[in-house]
């Protein structure tokens, strides 16, 4: 878990997880969003639905999807407390919209490497400001090295300390 400190991004906690041999390959980027401070729907919305989720799937089936919770049609109105709210997805997928799959990774960087292409790689400007993040972490690791390093077999989805990590945070990994 980690913060970044400027008036935009305040109280905003984000999580990373990665590992090894996990049960299935992914990289994507979750965003769940807050409540809104007046919910249209009364308490019960608060209580009874999940947050809106913005989902960029980096691979493998890259895409990006919104999950969103809305008023089942014809179940009550604003007059009648008798509604249903429901989760929808709207989704999208590059290979859904283009009807082919992208190449794999190395092959796209390797061409754009051949004809010098540079959009995906990582300008100088960037790896600074990236290990202007990592520096201080590697600092405070070496000074504060961990008493042990918690461990998880082979094909689950890693140890219970970071299901810790989200408890009383009103999400869950994905």
């Amino acid at each position: 878990r980690f913060a970044i400190d400027n008036w935009r991004w305040k109280h905003v906690p984000f999580y990373l997880r990665s590992g090894k041999r996990l049960p299935r390959r992914t990289s994507e980027i979750a965003i769940q969003f807050r409540s809104p401070p007046v919910l249209m729907f009364g308490q019960r919305e608060l209580e009874e639905t999940n947050p809106s989720v913005l989902v960029m799937r980096v691979q493998p089936d890259e895409g990006i999807s919104l999950r969103f919770q809305v008023k089942t049609p014809g179940a009550g109105n604003q007059l009648t407390p008798d509604f249903e709210i429901s989760p929808v997805d709207m989704d999208f997928t590059y290979t859904e919209a283009f009807g082919e799959e992208s190449p794999p990774a190395y092959q796209t960087l390797l061409l754009d490497c051949m004809l010098g292409d540079a959009t995906l790689f990582t300008r100088s400007d960037e790896v600074e400001e990236a290990w202007k993040v990592i520096d201080p972490l590697l600092e405070h690791l070496a000074a504060n090295p961990p008493k042990s390093v918690p461990s998880y077999p082979a094909g689950s989805w890693g140890p219970e300390e970071a299901h810790e990590l989200l408890r009383g945070a009103r999400t869950q990994w994905r």
